[in-house]
């Protein structure tokens, strides 16, 4: 009979952690805004433009294993000193995550995901560029590894200090 306990104690302690998995669930546009403040007098002036990148990611955990993830991207363009036009796109996506120990789950959410979610987000911003009748606008590829990296060394820097 002991022999027995010891077998299942072993095999309840051998037994491998629950696998890591990552599933897509669906990605969606969850808000959509094309600004052209200065049109139609834009159109007739040289175009020198300027752009202004900045991006933004949000997490929002819905159950157990199902976590929102948005990425925001806002995209300014001035020309001679005027708004030609503001863009900005919050591409969303909902990701099935489990089994991914807590120390982990950051950069999964941080870097991860939006590694997914930024080329939906730059093809919906080229496009609406394209309909304002503006010059095609490719972004470039972001590296959200070295942005997870900044952010966390700021973060980090600032818990030093305080």
């Amino acid at each position: 009979m002991s022999d027995k306990k010891e077998t299942e104690n072993k095999t309840a302690a051998e037994a491998p952690e629950q696998e890591a998995q990552f599933k897509l669930q669906r990605i969606y546009c969850k808000d959509i805004s094309f600004e052209t403040p200065n049109s139609p007098s834009m159109f007739l002036g040289e175009w020198k433009p300027q752009m202004d990148l900045q991006l933004n990611t949000g997490m929002h955990k819905l159950d157990d294993d199902n976590y929102e993830v948005v990425l925001t991207v806002t995209v300014t363009v001035k020309s001679g000193g005027k708004t030609a036009f503001l863009v900005e796109v919050q591409q969303g996506g909902i990701f099935n995550i489990t089994g991914v120990p807590e120390e982990q789950m950051s950069p999964v959410i941080g870097i991860t995901c939006p590694n997914i979610l930024f080329p939906y987000a730059r093809e919906a911003i080229s496009d609406l560029v394209n309909r304002g009748s503006f010059p095609q606008l490719l972004l470039a590829p972001v590296n959200f590894e070295a942005i997870y990296a900044q952010q966390a060394q700021q973060q980090a820097d600032s818990e030093a200090k305080h």
